[in-house]
């Protein structure tokens, strides 16, 4: 394959990121705003009670739950098959689930067509991930990954900064239409440039990596990391847009995008570099710090009121309003958790796509990296409904950040044990 080709095949991959992150981040901007709408309740089912807290988890979960029986399938049907059929199939799904959401009325509708978004973001991600390092030289994957992440983030800035403001306009139908016109624009550049994927694995990859004692490494910090990530990542926009009875500050429409698009933003310009010296220097420094980094900011976001009332931080700004004391400090710590995670992301991915490719089974190293993060995934959001309604706002963001600072320190101390004193800087 000559430069040119490769360069095509990376363009194409990259546009397929942004689609999938374009959908997925206005989901999320959005889910406070869905609560607020759909106004979950306390339901009783078969004699059983089913609290709103359960119900807002709900919201989530069902998208990771479906993203979870989703996994092993996928990877198994990309390593085994073509991955750009594979690619184009979930896009093509993509498209009509995009077209559902305009027709959601109630929590139960909400909750099933999320589930089935949670199959399309799974399979985009996992095919376009491992071909992106499947196509990459191995000195170069985590800069090639880094630069797909900063694909899906440029999607997400534009994502939640847009749906907001056309929310505000005119309601949720026609932000549904764009993301399904972006699908399957997608799927046409696809179809067009990308090259046959050639390469294919007998068997059941998933045995043989499973045991793979860098795979084991990384995933006693990964499993721990979902928690926190989860939690946090998704509780960021429903405490800026939830009502402030609920503990929330209340806001809405567009502020809430700039609050996800912070992160997002820092995010997308920090792994354009950190890939490139995660490929350099070594992955394990970059898994710990970030890591660590997003923990301590975690646990100091329930501060952002006490700081914006000591310097008088409740303003208001042309097209976001009038804002409450904690609505800048909490922006900027936004901003700082996408710094932190762009140090880990790329650093991680490429690992796994080392293992993978070293081991013929890509599609399904990257399906081990997602299954090992589906029960954080799945239980995070319960755990943070739960805390969100039977305890307090900010303790959702108190446990969030513990799980990531008890991942950093498992990972340090089997890495140290496993691979020895130096492997922190040199693996």
């Amino acid at each position: 394959m000559s430069n040119a080709d490769r360069r095509s095949q990376f363009w194409a991959l990259y546009v397929t990121r942004f689609a999938e992150g374009f959908g997925f981040i206005t989901l999320i901007t959005l889910l406070g705003t869905y609560i607020n709408t759909l106004d979950p309740q306390a339901a009783t089912v078969l004699g059983i009670t089913i609290s709103s807290g359960f119900i807002i988890g709900m919201y989530t979960t069902g998208f990771t739950l479906a993203q979870t029986v989703a996994v092993v399938p996928l990877a198994w049907a990309g390593d085994r098959y073509d991955k750009r059929t594979v690619l184009l199939g979930v896009l093509a799904v993509g498209t009509g689930v995009y077209a559902l959401f305009p027709l959601v009325d109630s929590s139960g509708s909400f909750i099933l067509v999320r589930a089935l978004q949670g199959l399309v973001v799974t399979g985009a991600g996992l095919m376009t991930l491992s071909l992106v390092g499947q196509i990459a030289d191995i000195g170069t994957r985590a800069d090639k990954i880094g630069k797909a992440n900063a694909a899906s983030f440029a999607a997400s800035i534009i994502g939640s900064l847009s749906a907001g403001g056309i929310y505000d306009a005119v309601g949720f139908g026609p932000i549904f239409t764009i993301i399904a016109v972006l699908m399957g624009a997608a799927w046409v550049i696809t179809w067009l440039v990308l090259d046959d994927d050639d390469t294919r694995i007998e068997g059941f990859p998933f045995s043989d990596l499973a045991v793979n004692r860098r795979i084991l490494t990384i995933t006693s910090f990964r499993a721990q990391y979902a928690f926190a990530v989860t939690m946090v990542r998704t509780w960021v926009p429903i405490y800026v847009s939830t009502e402030m009875a609920a503990g929330g500050l209340g806001v809405t429409g567009i502020a809430i995008g700039v609050t996800v698009a912070a992160q997002k933003g820092t995010n997308m310009v920090g792994q354009l570099f950190t890939g490139r010296l995660s490929d350099a220097y070594g992955r394990s420094l970059f898994v710990f710090a970030g890591g660590g980094a997003y923990g301590v900011i975690a646990i100091l976001i329930p501060f952002a009121p006490a700081w914006g009332a000591a310097v008088g931080a409740d303003v208001a700004l042309p097209i976001l309003g009038d804002l409450p004391p904690a609505y800048l400090p909490l922006v900027a710590l936004s901003g700082l958790l996408g710094v932190a995670d762009s140090f880990r992301e790329p650093a991680s991915m490429a690992l796994f796509a080392d293992e993978g490719t070293d081991e013929g089974g890509v599609a399904s190293s990257f399906g081990i990296r997602e299954l090992v993060w589906r029960p954080g995934s799945v239980a995070g959001p319960l755990i943070a409904g739960y805390l969100m309604v039977e305890v307090s706002m900010a303790s959702v963001f108190y446990v969030g950040g513990a799980f990531a600072i008890t991942g950093v320190l498992a990972f340090l101390a089997i890495l140290a044990r496993d691979h020895g004193r130096a492997a922190l800087t040199t693996w």
